[in-house]
């Protein structure tokens, strides 16, 4: 297992910036988290990590030592990326361990390793199998196989799941889990989805612009975004937002502000919201809202709700189920805050609450 820190990186292609002097440091053994739309740095980072792209300014260490001009193969890193990237040609065995033979371990030694990876990923019974007769997340499977058959200090995993059905993906983040449970190996793992990353990492580094806006464990940022960006990235569905009301601002927007206790935040431009800290109520003097659409998701249920003078579609996350308790379309509904659950956010985005 090795660290591997990142020290005022930076990347640049021309005149144009595209890693803009991050910091950052993941420990020994960690399952760090890149996430971010796309454009945002993270897999450029990942190949600076890697070796697959050079370094304009600062400096890379994994396992403590300088890695800035070592070449790629030298870095003890192990990449897995979003293709399979494997030869048709040959059986699943000899993709694992293709690796190996080129470093020239023996055939019975490559052998044993081969199926003892191969165990791990519960592929050892398609071993004598070639790429076309298998599954796509059993493909995957082989493609991380054969990054663990190096025994890298650091594994980098670039969108691996991206080409897999839904049904596919979830089973597969399971199963990376419990991976990195049994080796104990340090894991960077590149995503643009923020499901994947809120299941799957100890730690998440948000990205934005070539920089990184945010590092902490999934749920600090789902309740604890120091920004706005950050706030409304993570989460499903999205925070709701409401802009401080300008002059002439409808009744209802001014009514749902003084709900969210903007009143007295002299410094908000922008009050968030998530969907679980709101309540649908029948009550006299609550908010009003009109039922747009309602998403029904089992024993949840999400209601879409329109607001007089405010332009954002409202979400709140209902329990309710055909019995009633769950309002239909166009029907009309009180709604309830808690309070102490609300972000404020300033001119620049910066969290007033975090």
């Amino acid at each position: 297992m090795s660290a591997v820190q990142l020290v005022q990186l930076r990347k640049a292609f021309g005149e144009r910036v595209v890693i803009d002097a991050i910091d950052l440091e993941v420990r020994s053994g960690e399952f760090m988290v890149f996430v971010g739309p796309s454009g945002c740095g993270k897999t450029t980072t990942l190949r600076m990590i890697a070796g697959l792209e050079s370094i304009t300014a600062g400096e890379l260490r994994i396992g403590g030592e300088r890695a800035n001009d070592m070449r790629a193969a030298e870095r003890g890193a192990a990449m897995v990326f979003q293709s399979y990237a494997l030869y048709p040609h040959m059986t699943i065995a000899d993709n694992m361990g293709f690796n190996l033979r080129m470093a020239g371990v023996g055939r019975a030694q490559r052998r044993e390793v081969v199926e003892r990876v191969a165990r791990t990923l519960r592929i050892d019974h398609q071993l004598e199998r070639y790429p076309r007769q298998l599954s796509g997340g059993e493909r995957q499977r082989v493609a991380i196989g054969r990054a663990i058959v190096r025994h890298p200090k650091v594994f980098l995993f670039d969108e691996p799941l991206s080409n897999l059905d839904a049904e596919l993906r979830v089973s597969m983040r399971v199963e990376l889990a419990r991976l990195h449970r049994e080796l104990g190996a340090t894991m960077i793992y590149v995503t643009h989805d923020q499901v994947e990353a809120m299941t799957l990492g100890q730690r998440i580094a948000v990205f934005r612009d070539g920089r990184i806006e945010q590092v902490g464990e999934p749920m600090e940022l789902y309740e604890r975004p120091r920004t706005e960006f950050v706030a409304g990235f993570l989460g499903t569905p999205r925070m709701n937002m409401l802009d401080r009301p300008a002059p002439g601002a409808s009744p209802a927007h001014l009514r749902l502000w003084q709900e969210l206790g903007g009143e007295t935040l002299d410094a908000a431009r922008r009050l968030g919201v998530r969907a679980e800290h709101l309540m649908l109520v029948q009550e006299p003097g609550a908010v009003q809202a009109v039922v747009e659409f309602v998403e029904r998701l089992g024993g949840l249920s999400m209601v879409h709700l329109r607001l007089e003078g405010v332009d954002e579609v409202w979400i709140v996350q209902s329990r309710g189920d055909d019995s009633g308790e769950t309002p239909q379309r166009g029907q009309r509904v009180g709604l309830r805050v808690l309070a102490e659950r609300v972000h404020a956010f300033d001119a620049d985005g910066k969290n007033l609450k975090a």
